[in-house]
Parts: structure tokens; sequence; C-alpha cells
């Protein structure tokens, strides 16, 4: 514990020091400085230091220096943020905690693609089907927020598929390294008139390091922004992505240590992965409209119209899924802004969320890779669709008020086609909730504001809970709910080169969700009991030198993310057999600390260097089994030059694991067989360039 206080004790000192520097006699550089920080979460744009939220803002600067490959080490940098990758191409996220009800895939969290849900009515997200070249921004949303944006306990993710700034250009990049490692990308921007064209493709294939974990991505995006007036827009959008990867599977201890390389193997029972072919196959179509407009100056409308279409197999070890998913829908909102006063403004907002998504799932039988005889045959239909409001208040350009509040609806209808060839669609419908969230910030200066916040989450089971891998719908699964509890506290200097934020937390979920498993390894889902989650994350950066034309070094960046937290499970947490009151939350460290610094030295040379510590891990409920801590070491290093205002040259190499440490980057929970463990590649480099003309 000695060290996090020290680390807490460094940023209030190099926050105080900061805060003494006097601006006018710093030399200005934008390159080197942090630029003015805003967040567009809550429906209009926003300078961060008064949002009463904990937010994190992942620019075009911050994705820049990380590895482009995957998303998994830029979300890691966040406080609060933990991103999986079991093999490359299989993503898990969670935010605060909500990682136990995710063996695969992505649920409890609400992403959206500008102001389009990526996130389905069945609660899933391909968020693995995007390259990582075509997002410029994101906003991490931590703690429920579904006030807003509907059904969740986890967290809010927006993705922003535009760069800032309406420059024409072209540019392409390409890196490969270690284990057959290529990923190329090509993107241009075309603007004439009223007229913004944005095209990007991505490629990217990756041999993976352990036995039958090769993936693929072939990724091609389009958005088309037309200015019809001073403040009205219309985006039509959309991607179209091909993904395949191998899954290797779990292993068990004896088996990591032996070759950590290799593929589930075979049992007296069940066949390996490379003899069943294991992996996920997904097509993903994806598109929509965004229309804003601006009645007058007080009175505007966003309108989002979208489709998605997912062709999704996958061969496993017990069987072969097929499934066929279209989803459509649409969101708006209208917000209303009051006359300006000096001491007093407001703005109201109203809205509604509607989404259906229709999937055929399908079981066959899994004949050495090829799809053979039918085992059942699904269709489930899921309609979820909310309404929102907001009132916002600044009173005395200090005072940040805030009140929301959405009503909530959930329902789905299934039919057996087969073997049971059922009649009619049999229908379960949840009763609607509501979703509060009340929340404040103060700016006891103009650059230090304290919020705090009170919010309440509720998730629905998905499509992949109701119908797990044991195809057994299971309509008497409840929905998940929790409130959060919050406050915190934001700083930064004048220039805005330094910034802190520190919260602390506590959440309450009830019914949890999670998934339990049969002797041969299909899953079932139960509602486990409830689990206490409290809290503490801080976020620190600052250029400490900011310019010093004629140095060495002439920009130092020094970023610390800070996560501590102590989950548990409540008195009711049990299974069939056992009570768990009072072990830790399963998948959940109870320390992160990131550390980063970031390098501008003379002739356009950079070098970024990412230090991440991850505490030891509970592998099951009875917290029996734990994955040992490890220390992550990657660094990356470049000449970036700019030759005039378009033309850009950057090269660069970089390695991961520097320390070449023996870990599992996402590990199966509560496994079958202890068969927790998923190697990560151990020490391995990338080179690469990007040109933009």
């Amino acid at each position: 514990m000695k060290i996090y206080l020290a680390l807490i004790f460094i940023f209030v000192i190099a926050s105080g020091a900061n805060a003494q520097k006097k601006p006018d006699t710093l030399k200005k550089d934008t390159i080197l400085q942090l630029q003015p920080v805003t967040v567009r979460a809550y429906l209009s744009e926003q300078p961060v230091l008064s949002v009463p939220a904990s937010v994190s803002v992942i620019n075009q600067q911050q994705l820049n220096v990380q590895p482009s490959n995957s998303f998994i080490s830029v979300l890691n940098s966040q406080p609060g943020v933990r991103a999986e990758e079991r093999s490359p191409g299989s993503y898990r996220l969670s935010i605060r905690g909500s990682l136990l009800r995710s063996p695969f895939g992505i649920r409890d969290v609400k992403i959206y693609y500008d102001d389009i849900p990526l996130t389905d009515a069945g609660g899933n997200t391909y968020l693995n089907a995007i390259d990582f070249n075509s997002v410029h921004n994101m906003e991490v949303l931590k703690g429920p927020d579904g006030s807003l944006f509907g059904a969740n306990t986890g967290g809010v993710v927006l993705l922003s598929p535009v760069p800032h700034g309406g420059d024409n250009f072209v540019s392409a990049g390409l890196n490969g390294g270690s284990f057959g490692l290529i990923h190329e990308n090509t993107a241009l921007q075309e603007r004439s008139g009223n007229y913004q064209l944005n095209l990007n493709q991505g490629y990217e294939s990756y041999g993976g390091y352990r036995l039958h974990s090769y993936m693929q991505r072939q990724y091609i995006q389009a958005v088309n922004k037309w200015t019809y007036n001073s403040k009205d827009e219309l985006r039509v959008m959309g991607f179209y992505s091909d993904l395949g990867y191998e899954t290797p599977g779990g292993l068990n201890l004896a088996q990591y240590q032996a070759d950590p390389q290799d593929a589930r193997l075979a049992t007296k029972t069940l066949p390996g992965s490379i003899t069943q072919h294991a992996g996920i196959y997904q097509k993903m179509l994806f598109g929509g409209a965004v229309n804003e407009y601006h009645f007058n100056d007080h009175l505007r409308n966003v309108l989002s119209v979208f489709g998605t279409y997912v062709d999704f197999a996958n061969p496993f070890i017990t069987d072969y899924e097929q499934r066929y998913e279209s989803t459509y829908g649409f969101r708006t909102y209208f917000e209303l802004t009051g006359n300006d006063r000096a001491n007093f403004k407001w703005k109201t907002n109203a809205g509604l969320e509607w989404q259906q998504t229709n999937a055929d799932i399908n079981n066959y039988g899994n004949r050495l890779g090829v799809r053979d005889t039918a085992q059942t045959l699904d269709k489930i239909n899921t309609n979820q669709h909310f309404f929102f409001a907001r009132y916002v208040a600044d009173i005395d350009k200090k005072l940040h008020l805030e009140a929301a509040l959405s009503l909530n609806f959930y329902d789905y209808k299934f039919l057996n086609v087969f073997p049971n060839e059922e009649a009619a669609y049999t229908d379960r419908n949840f009763t609607p909730q509501l979703m509060p969230r009340i929340a404040l910030s103060y700016q006891l200066t103009s650059d230090f504001a304290w919020r705090a916040s009170v919010s309440r989450g509720y998730s629905t089971p998905t499509t992949s809970e109701i119908r797990p891998t044991d195809h057994a719908i299971n309509p008497n699964l409840q929905a998940q709910s929790g409130w959060n509890y919050e406050t915190g506290f934001r700083l930064r200097n004048k220039d805005e080169s330094m910034y802190l934020d520190a919260s602390v937390f506590y959440y309450h979920v009830q019914n949890a969700i999670v998934p339990r498993f049969n002797a041969d390894e299909t899953e079932y889902y139960i509602n486990a009991g409830g689990t206490n989650q409290p809290g503490a994350e801080i976020y620190f950066t600052d250029w400490i030198i900011r310019e010093n034309s004629s140095g060495f070094i002439r920009g130092l960046q020094f970023n610390e993310s800070l996560t501590l937290d102590k989950f548990t499970f409540s008195s009711d947490y049990h299974d069939a057999t056992t009570n768990y009151a009072g072990n830790n939350l399963t998948g959940v460290p109870e320390q992160v600390i990131v550390t980063s610094f970031q390098i501008k030295l003379q002739q356009s040379l950079y070098l970024f260097v990412q230090h991440n510590y991850t505490a030891r891990i509970p592998l099951n409920d009875g917290n029996t089994v734990y994955a040992p801590s490890y220390n992550l070491l990657q660094a990356k290093a470049g000449w970036a030059h700019q030759f005039n205002n378009k033309s850009r040259l950057e090269i660069y190499a970089g390695a991961d694991n520097l320390l070449n440490e023996k870990y599992s980057l996402g590990d199966d929970l509560n496994a079958v067989g202890n068969r927790y463990y998923n190697a990560a590649a151990p020490r391995n480099y990338y080179v690469g360039f990007n040109v933009v003309f």
C-alpha cells in the first residue's frame, strides 16, 4: 500500500508545482501540449473539467503512440478499464469489473459508433470487427450510464470514425512483426465545398504465438458528411468487416507450464481444438445515417437510423454454431437551450432509442471443422427501446447540475424450429425499468472542479445468455441492476499541459448474471446474487518538458493510471452447492498501475515507453486459483518528419513484453478441467511506416 500512497503524494506535489508555473513565461508549442479536452458523450460538447462523471478521453495523439494492431494496449492505459485478447481477434472488455459475465465477447458495456449503437438489441458488440486505424477518438464513460444510453451496468464507450480537421489528405501505413504480423491500411479524406468524404481500408493477418491462433481481418469504411447549412449536417457512414480467427482454447496449469504455445489438447471424451478446427468466422455489414438539424439558435434535433447484418460461424469442440443476425433501429433526441444569461444557463434533452435484432441461431454437429447434421435450430427476436430526458443547469459559471432519467423496455420472443418444431413464438416481457442519474460538479477555481453522482444501472440478459451453448433457452433469467455512488475531482493548469482526474466509487450489483458450465463444457447462465464493488481511480498526465528547442530532449510527457479496488461477492452470491460470500470478484485484479513516458527528441525523433503492472487475478469463484501478477513493458521509437503543412513521413519500430513475462492476457474463468490459461506472446517486435500527403 505504501507504493500507492507515494504515487498519490507525487501527483499532489507535481500538480501543485505545475499550478504555480506562470503561463506567460512558457512558450507555446501545440505539439507538446495537451489540446483542450472536451467530451461529446453527454449529447453536446463540453469541457471535460466540468463533466460530473468519470470519463476517459483517448484522442488521436494517444492512439498514435500505441501499437496499432489491437485496441488492447490503449484501452488498458485508462483506469478502471480492462481489455483482454485471449487469442488474436478474441476481444473481451470490462469497465469496473463486469468481466465475469463474459466468457467470450463483450457484454454489459454499451458501445456507439458515432451516434449509432454498435451494440445490438441482444446486448452483443462486435468490437473486434473494427480496424484500429479507422477510429480517431474514444470516450469511455465508467460506471452505469443508462439514463441516456439504455441498458448497461458496466459503462459506455463512444468511438469516433472521422478525424478532426477538414484538410484533404491521402495516407498509407504498413507494419509487420513477430509471429507473422502484417497490418496495412490506407485512408482518404476529400473535402469539396460543403461535402467531406472519408474512406478507410485495412488488412491485418497474424500467425499468433500459440498453435492454431491465426487471425485475418479485411475492413473497409466510408463516411460522407454534407453540411447543408452553417450548423446543420448529414452524415452517412458504413463499414464492412470480414474477420476470421482460430481459437486455440484454454490449458490447465500443467499444460501451460509444459508448453504455453500448445492448443487445447484432446481428452478421453472430447477432441482438441486443432482436430475440430475451432474458430470464429464473422462477416459484418454496418451502416446508418445521422442528421443534425437546428430549428433555431435554441432548438436542435439529432436523428440516426441504422442497420446491421452479421453472418457468424463458430466451429467449436462440441458442435458447429451458425448465426444470422439482422439489427435495425433509430435514435433521436431534441435539445432546447435557454436564453444566455450571465449567471444562469440551462438546456434540456428528450429522446428515444429503439432497436430490433432478429437472430437465427443454429447448431450442428462438428465433423472435423465441417458442419454436420442439425442438432437444434432456433429463432430469437429481441426488442429493446427506451425514452430518456435530461436537464442541465450552469449557475454562476461554477455549479453544474444534471438530472437525467430513462424508461427502459425489453422483450424477446423465441421459436424452436428443430427438433420440436413449435407452432408459435413464446414471448418474454420484462417489467419496464426507470434508470435515474443525478450529478453535479462545482468549480472551486477555474482549474479545479469537484464532482459527485448517483446513478442506477440495469442490464437485461443477452441473446447469448438466453440461448447459451447448451442450446436450452432460459426464459427465467432475470436482469441485473445496481446503484453506483461516486465522487471525485479534476485539476489542470492554465495551458492544460497538466491534468489530474481522481475518483472513488461504490457500486452494488444485484442479480448478477454469471455463466456456469456442464461437464461437456457447454454453458448456461444463472442469477447468482450480488457483488460489492468499492474502488478508486487516478489518472495523471503532465508535459514535464514542454519546449526546449536547443536541448536534446525537446518534450517529455509523463502519464500515470492507477486502479485500486476491492470487489467481493455479497452475502447472497452462490451457485447450486456453494455460497461464495466475501470472496474476491472473479477475473478482477485489485491493483493495476500503468506508467508511460513520451519523449520528443531533436531531428523529429521520439520514444514512447509504457509499463503495466497488474496484480494477481482470481480465476474461480472459490478463490482457490489465482493467475500471478505480471509486469508488461513496451516501447516504440520512431522518426516523424513534417515536410510541409500536409506531407508527413513516420518510420517506427517497437517491442512488446520486453521483460519476457509469462502471462495470460485473458483467462477462462471458472473453467471446466481447470483449463484457465491462454498464454500471451513473449517478447515480440514490429516495424512500420506511415505516410501522409
